[in-house]
């Protein structure tokens, strides 16, 4: 058996990629470790401060929640009508894709102004609350995310066999959806996932001008007087997304098995 090296180029490629990601964020976390009192360091002070206060923790916390929520609503909106196109419509795939893309062209700003107006005048426990206007705000961010994942994650399978196979051993929609569609594009709706995680943890144009205190809203308060503890907060950010896509990988490390129909009468 032929042992298989890596090319040279690929080698000095990684080294490159890897130097570009890590050195801005090794740069940050030497500055995060200064000394507030001395300017030098090694210090973990910023660290400790930011661990002790309140305000990290309620809105991170907010953050979280809102990010569970859109994700929530996003696969409950989403899952069943790329189904249904994929299954009975498939000419509306295109329009859904450019829909989909609607979220990339119009700016956060534009995007938060236009839902400020919209809803003016929608009852306060919507409008004035964040898990009401915020989310509805946050699950058309995600749309392209999280539609461009299930739609890959629904071309991969036999979507009309599993359907037919389903509904033949007397299964209806609703369990031929939730125990046949859904355990086969489990990755695919994962990554929407994590990537719609990743999003709202990191949003901050649209909580900024809404004058909601969410995460990254607190991370620039931070910084107009705090820059050590700024820089901490920065890399805690990071953690926080590499943590889900490190789920995301560990999830789907598993052998590819064949798609499965797991109907019940």
């Amino acid at each position: 058996m032929r042992r298989r090296w890596i090319a040279p180029s690929a080698v000095v490629w990684l080294v490159v990629a890897a130097a570009f990601f890590l050195i801005p964020l090794i740069a940050t976390l030497l500055f995060s470790l200064r000394s507030i009192q001395t300017n030098k360091c090694c210090s973990g002070a910023a660290y400790s401060l930011i661990v002790h206060d309140h305000q990290f923790w309620s809105t991170i916390r907010l953050s979280f929640q809102l990010a569970l929520e859109t994700i929530a609503i996003s696969l409950l909106l989403f899952v069943p009508t790329v189904y249904w196109v994929h299954l009975k419509l498939p000419r509306l795939r295109p329009v859904l894709s450019l829909m989909a893309l609607v979220p990339f062209v119009v700016p956060p700003i534009v995007l938060v102004v236009g839902l400020l107006n919209l809803y003016k005048g929608a009852p306060s426990w919507f409008y004035d609350k964040p898990y009401g206007f915020l989310a509805t705000a946050y699950v058309i961010l995600a749309f392209p995310y999280m539609f461009f994942a299930l739609d890959a994650g629904f071309r991969s399978i036999d979507l009309h066999t599993l359907t037919e196979a389903s509904q033949s051993l007397g299964a209806g929609w609703g369990t031929t959806l939730t125990r046949v569609i859904l355990p086969n594009i489990r990755v695919a709706a994962l990554g929407g996932s994590f990537l719609t995680l990743a999003i709202v943890m990191g949003e901050f144009t649209i909580a900024s001008l809404s004058a909601f205190k969410t995460f990254p809203p607190y991370i620039q308060v931070v910084n107009e007087s705090q820059p050590y503890e700024a820089a901490a907060l920065s890399l805690l950010s990071f953690l926080i997304v590499w943590a889900a896509m490190l789920a995301l990988v560990l999830v789907g490390r598993g052998r590819p098995r064949p798609a499965q129909v797991a109907a019940t009468r």
